[in-house]
């Protein structure tokens, strides 16, 4: 096996059920992830959209949901998680509604593409105390294992 993230009720390249947009419940989508590189010491996740605002004319790439020290033992976030449910060591960041949590899709025109994307490091970061997308990927650089 290789490591790779997945979730029972998304596919790739078909439409986030309702249940985890904003028309819906809003609730983030259950996620599990196996065999992590040696050497792992922390996950980040970073779930975006490519495609904002328009995706015939992107302009930015919106962020949903950061996280990041999600501890090197974990294999799962549970559906609709709270802060409080969190893998122990768990940090959040900031997405693009100026909000910790997960942020479901709402695309105001057209069909838009949501990337769920984890990060093994070799490395637990600092609390950087709710960062933005580009502060943790700056943070993240030369710790990426897979």
């Amino acid at each position: 096996m290789s490591f790779e993230l997945s979730s029972g009720v998304l596919s790739n390249n078909a439409p986030i059920p309702r249940r985890y947009t904003a028309q819906g419940a809003d609730v983030s989508p259950p996620l599990s992830w196996n065999d992590p590189p040696d050497g792992t010491h922390s996950f980040v996740l970073i779930v975006d959209d490519p495609d904002a605002p328009d995706p015939l004319a992107p302009k930015m790439t919106w962020v949903h949901w950061l996280l990041y020290n999600i501890a090197p033992d974990a294999r799962e976030l549970s559906e609709h998680i709270s802060e409080s449910h969190l893998p122990p060591g768990t940090l959040q960041g900031i997405n693009d509604w100026d909000k910790t949590g997960y942020g479901g899709p709402n695309p105001p025109i057209g069909t838009h593409r949501y990337f769920h994307k984890l990060y093994a490091l070799d490395t637990v970061l600092p609390d950087m105390h709710h960062p933005n997308k580009q502060q943790l990927e700056q943070a993240m650089a030369g710790h990426v294992l897979a």
